[in-house]
């Protein structure tokens, strides 16, 4: 069997309850999961199951879990997720809630499914040395029964805040309230989210502090400023799919009908390496002569509405804010992430802007994890939070 088929086939391995996790030359079963949120009774944060897994840093150990949280319409949900816990460490641990960047939009493009799902955490082993748990939600179908709601604010902090409440039974975590939530991309909107929702939807956690790496906050000119690029295209079609998915917006109008075969493909690969990347490219190619009949979609109703609900306000002045954004990033653009600075700063937010010269969008979070792990840190210490408001860029 060629490798192209053998990554393909072992990315695929899903079904009913079992998860098949994909070594580097043959596939290795875990246990099952039960996906029925119903089979336990509980509240939303509570586990569901539980198993080991193997491959944790020097100093921990790790579970993949399911846990009971909220759907779009306030149903009852099972969310999988992702947790290292340090071994030795004293109780009242603070919690670190990683919101994990654009992976896909169906069932097996979840994280905690990934062969190098701890290389996805940026900093991993330097926070478990610190004493920290790190939790990592998929989101909503990932992992559990799709399709994933992307780009959906409230769906992403309810999963995130029920995370961080779950780890809390996991054996050995000793974890505290305090908890801090850390995102790229996807993962930045889905922190900030958190960041509006965590008093509302989850007052026994206290949170200290955000931090958001390249966030997707102002959603319509997000899509907008990217339509001529393949990654922009990537997001845009995965956006318009899930959308009509999970909210039933018809996309008819929207989108040219020669275009509907490549967004259905692009909906079922995953992104998971550069090599997946390199495929989605190849898939995209198409689009370049036919996608959006209606280029504008996104001034135009149910989308304007969708867009305006899902992206992200600002948080409460009490919650300090780390930006890091790459000046050479060409999918979440510098002046939209600097527009938001400016709005947080107008609120009277304390922000820590990162400015990373000369850095595009895939590994922004990685190359400005020391410092952003820094600031965590100090939110746990309970310094005052650090404002770049007053200065000039």
């Amino acid at each position: 069997m060629s490798w192209h088929r053998l990554i393909c086939a072992c990315r695929s391995l899903f079904a009913a309850g079992i998860m098949l996790l994909c070594a580097a030359s043959a596939s290795a079963q875990h246990a099952p999961l039960p996906l029925d949120p119903g089979l336990i009774p509980g509240k939303q944060g509570t586990v569901i199951s539980a198993e080991p897994t193997d491959g944790a840093p020097q100093g921990a150990v790790a579970y993949r879990f399911l846990y009971r949280s909220t759907g779009l319409h306030g149903e009852p949900i099972s969310v999988s997720a992702l947790a290292v816990i340090p071994t030795g460490a004293p109780g009242d641990r603070p919690i670190v809630a990683w919101d994990h960047p654009t992976s896909g939009i169906i069932t097996r493009c979840a994280p905690s499914l990934a062969r190098k799902r701890y290389q996805f955490i940026p900093g991993l082993r330097a926070m478990i040395a610190r004493g920290w748990v790190v939790v990592a939600t998929d989101y909503p179908g990932l992992g559990t029964p799709g399709p994933h709601p992307y780009l959906v604010g409230d769906s992403e902090a309810h999963a995130t805040l029920d995370a961080v409440r779950a780890v809390h039974d996991l054996p050995g975590a000793k974890a505290g309230p305090r908890f801090a939530v850390w995102g790229h991309s996807q993962g930045g909107h889905a922190a900030l989210f958190t960041a509006l929702e965590a008093t509302r939807y989850a007052p026994e956690l206290d949170l200290v502090g955000v931090a958001a790496a390249a966030p997707a906050t102002d959603l319509a000119a997000l899509l907008g400023a990217d339509l001529d690029t393949p990654a922009g295209q990537n997001l845009t079609a995965m956006t318009l799919w899930s959308w009509s998915q999970v909210f039933g917006a018809s996309t008819d109008k929207v989108l040219d009908p020669e275009a509907d075969a490549t967004v259905d493909r692009l909906a079922k690969e995953c992104i998971e390496s550069i090599y997946d990347l390199e495929l989605r490219k190849l898939t995209t190619r198409p689009l370049r002569s036919h996608f959006l009949a209606q280029p504008d979609f996104a001034q135009k109703e149910p989308w304007a509405q969708l867009m305006a609900a899902n992206t992200p306000g600002v948080v409460a002045p009490n919650v300090p804010v780390f930006l890091a954004q790459g000046t050479k990033d060409q999918i979440v653009r510098p002046e939209i992430t600097r527009a938001y600075m400016a709005r947080l700063c107008r609120a009277h937010v304390a922000v820590r802007m990162d400015w990373v010269d000369g850095a595009g969008h895939g590994f922004v979070a990685y190359k400005s994890a020391a410092v952003t792990i820094a600031w965590i840190g100090d939110r746990f210490a309970g310094a005052p939070a650090p404002s770049d408001c007053g200065a000039a860029r």
